[in-house]
């Protein structure tokens, strides 16, 4: 897969990581809330891809232990003016935790991914969830990878597409690892 930080995804947030973080924009209540629900009071969540950090405040403020990460160093600076706190900077294929979180939050931010590593970065992910934890990710359907008009790059993955990452999944179904996944 080639860096994240070599194409103009990475370029887009860079530049404009004040006003993506700043943007008004509607919060996931109704799947942040879902996602929340399936977890226990105060358990330790994963946010990747922050961003400005607004759902890591609002899972905080619901007394979640979030550890808030995001692969631009602009953007973890605008989210750590809001949350008061240093966010970690992470690519997912950086992510190394083994067991360690109740949950994994990845709202927009997986759609990054190149296909050809998406399994990769999934079993990562899953990798750093405990027993029974959740994982809730959210994708732009579509038909192939491309770029929208300010130049990011998106994997718009089908059903189809996502179908080979259902067997990186299949081995913490039995386990109790349990995942979300939408288009």
């Amino acid at each position: 897969m080639p860096p994240f930080d070599s194409d103009h995804t990475s370029q887009f947030y860079r530049e404009n990581a004040a006003c993506y973080a700043s943007r008004p924009r509607r919060a996931p209540d109704t799947r942040l809330d879902t996602f929340l629900s399936r977890l226990r009071p105060g358990a330790a969540v994963l946010e990747l891809g922050c961003g400005g950090g607004q759902d890591s405040a609002y899972m905080i403020a619901k007394g979640f232990d979030v550890t808030p990460t995001d692969g631009s160093p602009e953007l973890a600076a605008e989210a750590s003016r809001l949350l008061g706190r240093k966010i970690a900077v992470l690519r997912f294929e950086e992510l190394r935790w083994r067991d360690a979180f109740d949950g994994v939050w990845a709202e927009a931010c997986l759609l990054h991914v190149p296909r050809a590593g998406l399994v990769g970065v999934l079993g990562r992910i899953l990798d750093a969830l405990k027993d029974g934890g959740v994982l809730a990710a959210s994708f732009k359907s579509g038909k192939a990878e491309g770029r929208d008009c300010f130049g990011r790059f998106f994997n718009y993955p089908s059903r189809d597409v996502l179908g080979p990452v259902d067997k990186v999944w299949q081995p913490y179904l039995g386990g109790g690892k349990g995942e979300e996944c939408r288009e």
